[in-house]
């Protein structure tokens, strides 16, 4: 058995929807994730934390049988997110925060992830990083840390941001020649997780989940991998493949801690496997809640590698005998539709039953539909959610192979 630290952000983190308040971060969810790691002989916390923040935290702590190491910081940090696939306002301004003194961090293994208030210095046998940070981000050694040992976990955006590379493979090799890093595990959203070792590139699925909660997914990701490839010890592509069960778990319940590797690995989840095409966003858009709904979920769906058609943005307003004809044939041009149903507006309607009678598949959005008036949709075989994120997924999900 080994001894663990976890070094990382507490912050405070609200969403509207769905609703959703608690102190926890990267570290403090981590500390959760890791409540039932067996292969750790001792783990401890260390995090910038003020009085805030300190009842919450240590209660946090003491249920994940952490020891809580505390560097003193005089505000709490906070994510305001309208929904979970939507840029958080940050609290106070980066710009206002300054730059707190290095922690020092020593230990057997160590989970390091990036922090907007400070930098943590790692000595570590086996090290896992990630670096929660798209534009800035430093490479694991560029502070000074160390490891026998080093894991990257990072996306896209962060390997750009530290190799310069766009190119998976080029970025790894930099982070094996510059970094010292044995593995390298890139974060690709809708197509998985690819596991980059020097000799060997291997690809993960993403798992399928009913609902999904973003909020903290990487996180779980990163913890996860960290026990079972630091602690346990597993080959770095299963213990990819546990991590991505786990966030697909974690992603469903909006719980932690996950079931063990075990479990998860005998739990027959469903492998998303990519597909292509255009989504129809069928939406009011006739007063500026509506539009700028619209303008939200045509950007997650773009983010999550769709193409689109959105009527205001494709045709435009106009009288009916040039909308109407125009919006049909982008529906026909269409693999999937996802119906805006908040309000229940005529058109949107009108625009998801014909899909429905094109064998179209429909993915609807209703936050505050009675259940009657869904009964037509769930009747014919839409998938109805009342939450944002899970719509644009099970959206993009649908898409055919």
């Amino acid at each position: 058995m080994r001894s663990l630290s976890v070094v990382g952000g507490i912050y405070r983190e609200r969403c509207l929807q769905p609703t959703w308040d608690a102190v926890l971060g990267s570290a403090g969810r981590a500390a959760q994730a890791l409540a039932t790691a067996k292969a750790a002989s001792r783990k401890r916390l260390h995090a910038y934390m003020g009085e805030r923040a300190q009842s919450e935290v240590e209660l946090l702590a003491e249920l994940a049988d952490f020891e809580l190491v505390p560097t003193d910081l005089p505000f709490l940090v906070s994510f305001d997110y309208a929904h979970t696939l939507g840029d958080p306002v940050i609290s106070p301004p980066i710009g206002l925060m300054g730059h707190r003194p290095l922690l020092s961090v020593a230990d057997e293994v160590v989970l390091r992830y990036g922090m907007l208030e400070g930098d943590a210095v790692v000595a570590a046998d086996v090290a896992v990083y990630d670096p929660q940070s798209a534009f800035g981000a430093a490479a694991f050694t560029a502070n000074g840390s160390s490891a026998k040992r080093l894991a990257v976990v990072l996306n896209r955006l962060e390997m750009r941001s530290i190799t310069g590379e766009e190119d998976p493979r080029a970025g790894a090799d930099w982070l094996f020649r510059n970094d010292g890093a044995e593995v390298v595990v890139l974060k690709m959203g809708a197509l998985g997780a690819r596991v980059i070792t020097p000799d060997a590139v291997r690809d993960i699925p993403l798992y399928r989940s009913d609902r999904v909660w973003k909020l903290g997914s990487g996180d779980v990701f990163s913890a996860t991998f960290a026990a079972t490839w630091a602690l346990e010890g597993m080959a770095p592509e299963d213990a990819a493949d546990v991590a991505s069960r786990a966030t697909a778990w974690y992603c469903g319940h909006r719980a932690l801690p996950t079931p063990d590797a075990a479990t998860l690995a005998a739990t027959p989840f469903e492998q998303v496997r990519p597909g292509t095409g255009r989504i129809y966003l069928a939406a009011p858009f006739f007063d500026l809640g509506q539009r700028w709904l619209v303008e939200e979920g045509r950007r997650a769906l773009l983010q999550a590698g769709a193409r689109v058609f959105s009527p205001i943005h494709e045709v435009g307003p106009g009288p009916a005998e040039v909308v109407a004809p125009a919006d049909l044939a982008g529906i026909e041009g269409c693999d999937v539709l996802l119906a805006i149903l908040n309000g229940m507006d005529p058109g949107t309607v009108f625009e998801a039953g014909y899909a429905i009678r094109k064998g179209i598949p429909v993915v609807a959005l209703a936050e505050n539909a009675r259940e009657e008036d869904l009964k037509m949709f769930v009747g014919s075989g839409a998938t109805v959610t009342n939450d944002f994120a899970t719509a644009i997924y099970q959206a993009v999900w649908r898409l055919p192979r």
